[in-house]
């Protein structure tokens, strides 16, 4: 116990609380379990320990672990619990949950079995595998934690404080937010950098080894998180990985389930549990006349890339339609409902039809629907139902 918490301070002492994910506000801190689950390198850590240091002026009654940890192949996270909740402890954080074997059922029992504990807990997106399918997801308040925004990504390279907007506030009053926002940034040459290497807060410290942690991130999500928690063999990984590379260097990844299961050499049926492997762990996002739900899985009109940096960084061949309609569907999916529509390329909130491009782009294939929008990439301001794509990074 002395080793995990001399660990423990020390990494609390490393931590600043100078800018903050949006979902650190979100979070109802008081409730009993906590999981916060979401992609390798977007915050969840960081997250924990700010919460730690900015809420508790005495230490004694908490506890941050790491289930990566050499500590736990030969200890077992009961045993420390007890030494723990013995010793007045009543407020424990555990980091990397995926990470250990039986996590579920010991988490499940430690809840029941002490009742005066309150525990957060983070691990992989993978970890969605079993949170919904299980009692602890009746237990938890689940959150997840995706990539930075666009207008994170300003606030907390730039050290700005600017304000989110409602996607009404964005459709409706466009011209006059363009106009504020434009005169505090250059809003097309941040919306590069964002593109290319924004959606994760450790590009500040990667610097030139951005992309390598990047892919590093890719392969240990698919060698590892994945593996952690479904059985799957090394012939496996080997073609999610293929079928990333193909997504990062088409068009819009338009799904066709038998050429796409040619082309990887598998089956049907091993190629929809390939794309809800991606899917739970994060890495990529499915656009379906369905919804949400198991459906939407077995029948994906458009496959996306989680971000624009996943693309940049395992693309030889960057298509900037696949980077413009990516960025949309990562920002926008996060508090609204997305649905592929019959005209245009999104449907939002079963109300409003988006179709993106460039600049030049035309209304025509949207000209005679109801609450259709342009939201269109290399324009710093808008007009009538033409709106800066980059204005759809300030939701969150």
């Amino acid at each position: 116990m002395e080793q995990l918490r001399i660990k423990y301070l020390r990494l609390l002492n490393s931590i600043e609380n100078k800018f903050s994910r949006y979902l650190f506000y979100k979070i109802n801190w008081l409730d009993r379990l906590v999981v916060i689950k979401g992609q390798r390198g977007t915050g969840k850590t960081t997250l924990v320990l700010q919460h730690i240091k900015s809420q508790f002026a005495d230490l004694s009654q908490t506890l941050y672990i790491s289930l990566d940890d050499i500590f736990f192949s030969s200890n077992t996270l009961s045993n420390i619990v007890e030494e723990f909740v013995k010793n007045g402890g009543k407020y424990l954080f555990i980091d990397e949950v995926h990470r250990y074997k039986n996590w579920l059922q010991e988490i499940k029992n430690i809840y029941d079995f002490y009742p005066e504990l309150h525990m957060v807990i983070t691990g992989s997106s993978a970890i969605d595998f079993y949170i919904n399918s299980s009692d602890l997801g009746r237990r938890a308040s689940v959150y997840n934690l995706p990539e930075l925004s666009f207008i994170e990504y300003i606030n907390f390279s730039y050290k700005l404080k600017m304000e989110v907007f409602t996607i009404e506030d964005i459709l409706h009053n466009h011209e006059k937010l363009a106009i504020n926002i434009n005169s505090k940034i250059k809003s097309i040459k941040l919306f590069k950098e964002y593109l290319t290497r924004g959606a994760y807060p450790f590009a500040e410290k990667t610097d030139s080894k951005f992309y390598e942690k990047l892919e590093s991130i890719i392969n240990t999500v698919i060698n590892n998180d994945i593996p952690s928690v479904e059985n799957i063999h090394y012939e496996s990984r080997a073609k999610l990985q293929k079928l990333l590379f193909m997504m990062a260097n088409n068009e819009p990844f338009k799904v066709n389930i038998s050429e796409l299961s040619r082309k990887l050499e598998t089956s049907r049926d091993v190629l929809t549990r390939y794309i809800v492997l991606l899917s739970k762990a994060g890495l990529i996002n499915i656009l379906s006349t369905e919804g949400k739900g198991y459906t939407m899985l077995r029948k994906p009109d458009k496959i996306y890339l989680s971000n624009t940096n996943i693309i940049y960084a395992i693309s030889t061949n960057v298509n900037i339609g696949n980077v413009r309609e990516t960025f949309f569907i990562n920002q926008v999916s996060q508090l609204h409902d997305i649905r592929y529509p019959k005209t245009g390329d999104f449907l939002v909130d079963n109300k409003y039809i988006f179709e993106i491009g460039g600049k030049n782009k035309s209304n025509k294939q949207i000209i005679n629907q109801k609450n259709s929008y342009l939201a269109i990439d290399d324009i710093e301001y808008g007009y009538k139902n033409k709106i800066p794509l980059w204005l759809f990074g300030f939701l969150y």
